[in-house]
């Protein structure tokens, strides 16, 4: 993985979908140029997201984005998808490293410094760090300050993606915080053109936060 995998960086939630196929708005979303994709399924029978699971990963394939999948260790690992996503409640991430060994992309969710800094020391490639701004897509979440995420980035060595309540007119107030770019749902997968919207999304990520 790449520091530049990270700059825009999806994340499913079929909430969005109205009757439409997922693979169909990720297939939009990977056009306009998403750098990364990650698919979380909290509701989704184990048959089901393991069929979808399949062909989203041989969608970014087709793309070269790398895909995460959110949690699930055990599907992860079947498909031979190319990371995994874990929060704080979840199993740890020196076991999840254990089991998906040192190739595959470890992404782990931290809202202070030593979650962060253990989060690194266990095996972690990358953090998701928020929430920035205030998201209606998580109830159990709070606001980090721009101090406190600005203390994170440069408590790691690895890069860290910011998460919360992201959108096109608010990305910019990120820039100097030390993120390597954006982790967002219904900024891209909630609007009514989702390439456009991810192609907006992309040109805004790359003015805020790759250093010229």
């Amino acid at each position: 993985m790449k520091r530049e995998d990270l700059l825009l960086y999806g994340i499913t939630d079929r909430y969005w979908l109205n009757g439409r196929n997922l693979a169909d708005d990720v297939e939009l979303t990977l056009k306009g140029g998403t750098t990364m994709l990650q698919l979380r399924e909290k509701d989704l029978d184990e048959e089901n997201f393991r069929k979808e699971a399949i062909e989203l990963k041989e969608l970014c394939k087709r793309y070269n984005v790398p895909f995460i999948i959110n949690d699930n260790v055990q599907l992860a690992k079947e498909i031979d998808a190319d990371g995994i996503h874990v929060g704080q409640n979840d199993m740890a991430a020196q076991d999840v490293r254990a089991l998906i060994g040192p190739d595959k992309i470890l992404g782990v969710s931290t809202q202070t410094v030593e979650e962060a800094i253990l989060a690194e020391k266990m095996g972690a490639d990358y953090l998701g760090v928020g929430a920035v701004f205030p998201t209606g897509s998580k109830d159990d979440c709070w606001v980090l300050t721009h101090e406190l995420c600005r203390e994170i980035c440069s408590a790691v060595k690895i890069p860290v993606v910011a998460i919360g309540g992201i959108k096109k007119e608010n990305v910019e107030k990120l820039s100097g915080l030390g993120f390597a770019g954006i982790s967002v749902i219904s900024a891209i997968f909630g609007q009514k053109d989702i390439e456009k919207a991810t192609q907006e999304l992309l040109v805004t990520a790359r003015k805020t936060f790759v250093t010229k």
